[in-house]
């Protein structure tokens, strides 16, 4: 009998967490919806890494890219609600992509459980090093002077990177042809090749780049990180400063506890002082928000992006 009490006590604390207990003994898949070897891979690999080391379960990392992230996106969102599955969430497909286009399948707020913040990082509007442009005044007097002459790729269509090329050509009365890839490498690719003139990504995928000269950074304030580069705000269009935020969501039937799980997870990790210096090297603070401030931050960013697409009408279909 005493033997019966004691296996039945140590079961307690599993049968009063079922969701948490089965999240820490199977396999989490954590889908980010876009190609491997950008921010976003890296944030997910960096965030699966750490949830891995506090529950004990394996993560396995699923790039699923397409739409500007609308196809991983959905896929966690009409997946198993059972927290067995979560998304890397993000700007371009949890706020400016069902901002600007109207086929966006799914709700970005009430179709997830946002879980965690992982990192916010900034962009940078970048050219070729070797290339005639060297400042953000270069930019736009060339675009000026050859209307749709001047090409810049980006990360996607519908994706943060092409949304603020749109905000660039209507604050400079400008029209710099946009020209979409499937992430930042091979858009960096072709401004070195000179394929095109430029392209506007988060600075992680080309800020290390000595073969880019970046005219400018969307923030407020200069970058610890990158001194000696200009902000959107002293070139004159301070209708760019944004972050690039990547963070962990769910399936909206995800358990609040399996969700608080991994927020505690992650925000333990992310905030030691290795993890601080490498995200710090990516240009973002850290930081420690709960399920409910992370939550509340993809509402405001889902308002915020769906105001700026009305009022300057970008819409992509």
């Amino acid at each position: 009998m005493r033997r019966r009490t004691l296996l039945a006590a140590a079961a307690l604390p599993l049968l009063a967490t079922p969701a948490l207990a089965q999240t820490a003994r199977r396999p989490l898949r954590l889908v980010v919806p876009f190609p491997a070897g950008g921010t976003a891979d890296l944030l997910g690999r960096l965030a699966a890494r750490e949830i891995e080391a506090a529950l004990g379960s394996p993560v396995v990392v699923e790039n699923r890219a397409g739409a500007g992230g609308a196809i991983g996106s959905d896929s966690v969102a009409r997946g198993p609600a059972d927290g067995s599955t979560i998304l890397l969430s993000n700007i371009a497909s949890q706020a400016i992509g069902p901002a600007v286009n109207r086929t966006v399948p799914y709700n970005p707020v009430t179709d997830f459980r946002h879980i965690a913040l992982v990192a916010a990082v900034p962009s940078a509007i970048a050219v070729a090093a070797d290339g005639p442009i060297r400042t953000m005044a270069d930019l736009v007097a060339r675009a000026k002077a050859q209307a749709g002459g001047v090409r810049f790729g980006s990360t996607g269509i519908g994706t943060s990177s092409h949304v603020k090329l749109e905000l660039l050509n209507r604050a400079a009365g400008v029209d710099i042809t946009h020209v979409p890839y499937r992430g930042s490498a091979p858009a960096t690719t072709d401004v070195i090749g000179g394929q095109v003139e430029g392209l506007i990504a988060a600075v992680p995928d080309i800020g290390n780049n000595d073969r880019l000269r970046l005219l400018a950074i969307t923030l407020p304030d200069r970058a610890a990180r990158w001194p000696n580069v200009p902000t959107v705000v002293e070139a004159g269009f301070p209708s760019l400063v944004a972050t690039n935020w990547f963070g962990l969501s769910g399936h909206a039937g995800m358990p609040a506890e399996a969700a608080a799980e991994i927020n505690r997870a992650v925000v333990a990790g992310l905030n030691t002082p290795a993890m601080i210096d490498r995200l710090a090297q990516l240009g973002a603070p850290p930081n420690r928000m709960s399920p409910a401030e992370y939550s509340e931050m993809v509402a405001s960013e889902v308002t915020r992006w769906a105001d700026i697409a009305r009022s300057a009408n970008i819409r992509v279909e």
